[in-house]
C-alpha cells in the first residue's frame, strides 16, 4: 500500500505531517511516495497573492497557537519563522531531484527543520547548500542537477498534476484515490488504505 503525500515547504502544517509521516506509515505497513510541489499557481487561481494565513489575520493567529500545540503535543521543536512565507522554489526544485534520487525524505525534513524549528532562509541558496551537503552530497552537482530544465519541468508538471487532481493546499495525502488535506487527516487517511475491500 503507498500514501501519496503532497507538501509545500511554506506550508506550516505541512512541517507536523513531514517529522511524523515515515514513522506512523511503517506502523501501519504502507509505503510513502513523497511529493514537493508550489501552492503558488492553486493560491494564484483562487486570487490570493499571500498565504491565506497573512491575509486573513485572525486565521494567522490561530493558526500559529494552533501549530505550537500540535508541535508539543507530537514533541517536535517549533520556532515561528521571523518571516513567513519564505520562498522555498530552490528547496522544492532539490527535493524533486531527491525523489528521483532515493533521498528527499532526510532532505525535506532538514529543510523544514530549518524553516520551523532553528528559523532560517530556506531561500537562501547557502542554506539550501549546506543542507545538501550535510545528506553527504555534493552541493555544486546536485543544484546544476535541481537546476536543470528537465527537473524544473518536473516539479512544473507536479503542480499541474495537483491543479488537475484538486489539491487545494498542503499537506494533502491521496488514499486509494481519496483526498485528505491537512496533516490532522493523516490518521484517517491510513485508515482508509487499510480498510476492508
Amino acid at each position: 500500500m503507498t500514501l501519496e503525500f503532497w507538501y509545500e515547504f511554506a506550508s506550516t502544517y505541512s512541517y507536523l505531517t513531514v517529522m511524523r509521516i515515515e514513522r506512523v506509515a511503517a506502523v501501519a505497513g504502507v509505503d510513502v511516495r513523497w511529493q514537493p510541489f508550489l501552492l503558488g499557481p492553486i493560491f494564484a487561481a483562487q486570487g490570493w497573492n499571500d498565504s491565506p494565513f497573512n491575509i486573513y489575520p485572525a486565521k494567522g493567529t490561530y493558526m500559529w497557537r494552533d501549530l505550537e500545540r500540535r508541535a508539543a503535543t507530537y514533541g517536535l521543536p517549533f520556532r515561528r519563522p521571523s518571516r513567513f512565507p519564505r520562498n522555498g522554489l530552490l528547496a522544492a526544485r532539490v527535493a524533486q531531484l531527491a525523489t528521483a534520487e532515493g533521498w528527499c525524505p532526510q532532505f525535506t525534513r532538514a529543510v523544514y527543520t530549518a524553516n520551523f524549528a532553528a528559523d532560517r532562509e530556506i531561500g537562501d541558496e547557502a542554506v539550501v547548500r549546506e543542507i545538501v551537503a550535510a545528506q553527504d552530497r555534493d552541493p555544486d552537482a546536485v543544484l546544476a542537477r535541481a537546476l536543470a530544465p528537465e527537473n524544473k519541468q518536473a516539479l512544473r508538471a507536479a503542480a499541474d498534476e495537483a491543479v488537475r487532481r484538486g489539491v487545494i493546499g498542503a499537506p494533502t495525502l491521496f488514499a486509494a484515490g481519496e483526498m485528505f488535506w491537512g496533516d490532522d487527516r493523516l490518521d484517517d487517511a491510513l485508515a482508509w488504505l487499510g480498510r476492508p475491500g
